[in-house]
C-alpha cells in the first residue's frame, strides 16, 4: 500500500494538470475498496504507454496488499470508458515499439485478470478494443443502458491484441 497513495489523491508518474489514473482507496463501511479511474478525456482515455505504465504499476502493489478486498474500474470522463489504445501515439512508434506496447498492454490486462481479489468493471459510456479487452479481464462487468462495446479489430481481420 505504502506504493499508492492515500484515499483522495491521484497516481502519476509526473505531475499534470490532469492525471491520467486515479487511485482511490475507500475508508469507512467502504474500506477495502480500491477505485482505479481513468482520466485521459482530451484522448477518450485511450491507452498510451505512460497510463499503461501507470496501470501496471497500480496492479502490481494492489496484488500484494492485504487490505484490498476488491478493485472497480472506471473512468473519470463521462460517457466514455476507454476507446482502446492510443492510435495517435501508435502511429509515430517505430515497429520494435509497437511490438513492445502490445506486449505490455497484454501483460497488464494478465495482471488485472489476475488480481487475487474480485475485480469489477463500471462500464458508462464506450468501450471499444483494448478497453473492452480491459473490462472483460475483470471478473464483473456492470454496463449502463447507454453503454456500447465492442472489439473493432475485427473489422480489420487482426487479433485483439490486449488479450
Amino acid at each position: 500500500a505504502a506504493a499508492l497513495p492515500s484515499a483522495g489523491r491521484s497516481y502519476g508518474s509526473e505531475a499534470k494538470e490532469e492525471e491520467e489514473l486515479r487511485v482511490r482507496y475507500l475508508d469507512d463501511e467502504h474500506k477495502g475498496i480500491v477505485v482505479l479511474g481513468l482520466n485521459r478525456s482530451h484522448a477518450k482515455n485511450a491507452l498510451n504507454k505512460n497510463l499503461l505504465k501507470m496501470m501496471s504499476k497500480a496492479v502490481d502493489a494492489l496484488k500484494s496488499d492485504k487490505k484490498v478486498r476488491t478493485v472497480i474500474f472506471r473512468s473519470e470522463v463521462p460517457g466514455i470508458f476507454c476507446a482502446g489504445a492510443d492510435l495517435k501515439e501508435r502511429a509515430k512508434m517505430h515497429s520494435s515499439e509497437v511490438s513492445s506496447f502490445v506486449s505490455k498492454a497484454r501483460a497488464t490486462v494478465n495482471e488485472m485478470a489476475n488480481l487475487p481479489v474480485p475485480t469489477i468493471a463500471a462500464i458508462d459510456g464506450t468501450a471499444l478494443g483494448g478497453g473492452l479487452e480491459l473490462a472483460l479481464a475483470c471478473d464483473i462487468r456492470v454496463a449502463a443502458s447507454s453503454a456500447k462495446m465492442g472489439l473493432v479489430e475485427t473489422k480489420l481481420a487482426i487479433i485483439p491484441g490486449a488479450g
